[in-house]
């Protein structure tokens, strides 16, 4: 077959299955068997095998199978901020909410809604340029993911590019929201294949869909039965859909699969009755639900609306009531968190509960067992809240025989006997020993998190050991490890030795936010530890703060303020920063550039650079709204080149992308010959 002749069959086959896989995955109705399509696929991974140089790595059915696998993931910035829903479990919550609405838009006309099932899954964010499927990534904390981008091209139910199929136009750029899950059947299925080959199962279809979506092998990813529904649109440019009613309908018009229990809901009234019928509904559905989400239709109306902390307005998820069952508290233990908290957990008789076996839950603090009248021995009602957390609903008295004890949180710590405590105003007791084993074990978790200091290989079990054997007594000494002290510990050889070495040897200069998250700060986590690194812009600075200073900064208020300047204040806390930093431990100064706008910006490297690593290269990209590619793409817009460029420079010029050296990018984000952006000192790493 000749090359034309070649080329314009591989174009074909590539239509006709883009064609079958819409009619097979997105609108469930397939017009070919498995075996015309396995063959179609078959001839087309052939022919692109043959002529390699026609491979279309952005929207060929065929790069659907997976990839190697990655070292890890890179987090992705969303366009727009993916909310987290309140949620209503009662239908009175839902009159409320709606009268909350009228109050905020000062009238009292009935307000169109629209509603959908809220699937149990994975959310998810997919970014389309010119139609072509670029980035994915998961939700995160609302404002960054991780970049799955590999792993979502593997669900043939997403498209990797756009299709006009009505009289909406495909848009310069869109943001798609959506919640990948696996369907209940698909599910036991992958669990018995798991047994067979004496693998452990998944707990249920959301861990498995989670499981297999973090994947850093797509490979396996690709093999596993995930699929996807659409639910909204964040950015958007080229067209203005009007009510969310239209948007979904684009969706599907676009190839995107919309779930077929959307309603259109005139009134609050109608939306009642509808949860009414997915209660009943839910459990004939082929794929896991926990509740309905009713969102305004208007698109106008949700924009007057807003948001209050993290949670829209003008939208609310209505949760079914928890699947409940009945077992007996066999014993009730304490368990101390990192920071110092004493959590009552009762030890139940295993019970399935919503399709997972439950044997534990906890009992949150001494008030809410005084209140539920909770005793060892007794007979009990357990539901999953939100079908997600264990929580025992009530005792059932009339089942004592006398035997049950009642329980007290002890006076002193179990973990290391000081004292247990409890605070004014606060339900917790907590135990005061500031060299607490239990609270040193846990912050030492939290420290070698992937949020905080991302230390590979240093997992709970090693931390544990290491503790335990008095190997270290803190977090600071993990950074006065050395290879003969780690290769002592039992089952511990020297190449893991080593390589745990290098890992902390290449965390020592995290940057502020991670550093911030990583010291365990009460009420502090990533995204408020993001807020403070980029107000203060060092430790130093942090720690001098004064409570006015932390409480004047938008979205924090005075329990957080309180908690960040009594955490800087413990002496055990500035001993513990000045051992890290005698250990070598460097946070880098948070940059926010602001000359360059990078909003939408893709930005390559390539060749070595002098004065910025990769990685701060990366931050100063992404904190002004650009982000970095791995590739030359006919969305690059800017390379930069150092020294001993690669093959990426070549096609950057044959493309015609504007290329810098590293001066010019330095001199284009604003960084001067000092170093300083806008008078901000920035370090440079060499």
């Amino acid at each position: 077959m000749g090359k034309e002749h070649a080329v314009k069959r591989i174009k074909e086959l590539r239509d006709r299955i883009n064609y079958h896989n819409r009619r097979y995955y997105q609108l469930d109705d397939p017009e070919i068997s498995d075996a015309e399509y396995d063959k179609m696929m078959a001839e087309l991974i052939g022919r692109e095998k043959e002529f390699s140089g026609y491979i279309d790595l952005t929207a060929s059915p065929t790069q659907r199978v997976g990839a190697a696998p990655l070292e890890r993931f890179n987090s992705v910035t969303h366009l727009t901020t993916m909310l987290s829903l309140s949620n209503a479990f009662s239908e009175t919550d839902i009159v409320e909410f709606n009268e909350r609405i009228k109050r905020v838009l000062g009238g009292t006309e009935n307000i169109p809604f629209v509603t959908e099932p809220k699937l149990d899954g994975v959310a998810v964010n997919l970014v389309y340029e010119k139609g072509i499927f670029t980035v994915g990534s998961t939700r995160g904390d609302g404002t960054v993911g991780e970049n799955v981008t590999r792993n979502l091209k593997t669900i043939r139910s997403i498209p990797l590019k756009i299709t006009r199929n009505g009289d909406t136009p495909v848009p310069e750029q869109v943001e798609i929201l959506g919640e990948v899950f696996m369907g209940i059947d698909a599910f036991q299925k992958l669990n018995k294949r798991r047994l067979d080959e004496e693998e452990s199962p998944f707990a249920n279809p959301r861990n498995a869909a989670a499981g297999s979506l973090r994947q850093l092998d797509s490979r396996i990813t690709s093999k596993r039965p995930l699929d996807i529904f659409c639910y909204g649109i964040g950015a958007l440019k080229g067209i203005s859909p009007k009510t969310h009613w239209e948007a979904m309908q684009t969706l599907r018009e676009w190839g995107f699969k919309v779930n077929t229990h959307i309603r259109r809901a005139e009134d609050i009234s109608k939306c009642i009755e509808r949860c009414r019928e997915m209660v009943h509904v839910r459990h004939e559905l082929p794929y896991e639900i926990d509740g309905v989400v009713i969102k305004v239709d208007s698109l106008d109306t949700q924009e007057r609306l807003g948001a209050v902390s993290r949670s829209p307005r003008w939208a609310i998820a209505f949760k079914f009531p928890a699947v409940q069952e009945t077992t007996i508290i066999e014993d009730i233990k304490v368990q101390v968190g990192r920071t110092g908290a004493l959590t009552p957990v009762a030890l139940m008789r295993p019970v399935r509960v919503g399709g997972v076996m439950v044997s534990r839950a906890t009992l949150h603090n001494q008030d809410e067992i005084d209140k539920k009248d909770i005793r060892i021995g007794d007979t009990v009602i357990i539901q999953r809240a939100g079908d997600v957390i264990p929580e025992i609903v009530k005792v059932i008295a009339s089942k004592r025989d006398g035997s049950e004890k009642v329980f007290r949180i002890p006076d002193t710590c179990p973990e290391c006997g000081s004292r247990a405590v409890r605070l004014e105003g606060e339900a917790a007791h907590r135990c005061i020993g500031v060299a607490c084993p239990a609270q040193v074990r846990e912050n030492t978790k939290h420290f070698v998190s992937r949020g905080g200091m991302d230390i590979e290989g240093l997992g709970a079990k090693l931390i544990s050991h290491l503790l335990d054997s008095k190997t270290i007594g803190d977090q600071a000494d993990l950074y006065f490890l050395t290879v003969e002290k780690l290769s002592k510990l039992e089952r511990m050889a020297g190449k893991s030795a080593a390589n745990i070495i290098t890992a902390l040897e290449r965390s020592k200069r995290p940057s502020l936010e991670k550093f911030i998250f990583a010291l365990g700060i009460r009420h502090v986590g990533e995204h408020i530890s993001r807020i403070l690194a980029g107000e203060f812009k060092s430790i130093d600075a942090l720690t001098g703060a004064s409570k006015e200073d932390i409480k004047a900064i938008k979205g924090i208020g005075y329990e957080i303020a309180e908690s960040v300047t009594g955490f800087f204040r413990e002496p055990s806390n500035r001993t513990a920063l000045k051992k890290l930093r005698e250990a070598g431990i460097e946070p880098r100064e948070t940059f926010r550039g602001e000359s360059a706008d990078l909003s939408g910006k893709s930005i390559a490297f390539t060749g070595a650079m002098q004065d910025l690593t990769r990685n701060r290269a990366r931050e100063i990209v992404e904190s002004l709204g650009g982000d970095v590619s791995s590739s030359i793409t006919k969305r690059t817009d800017y390379v930069v080149a150092g020294q001993s460029p690669g093959s990426k420079l070549k096609k950057a010029r044959d493309m015609g992308i504007t290329i810098l050296d590293e001066g010019e990018f330095l001199r284009f984000v604003g960084i001067n010959k000092q170093g300083t952006v806008h008078g901000l000192k920035l370090e440079v790493e060499r």
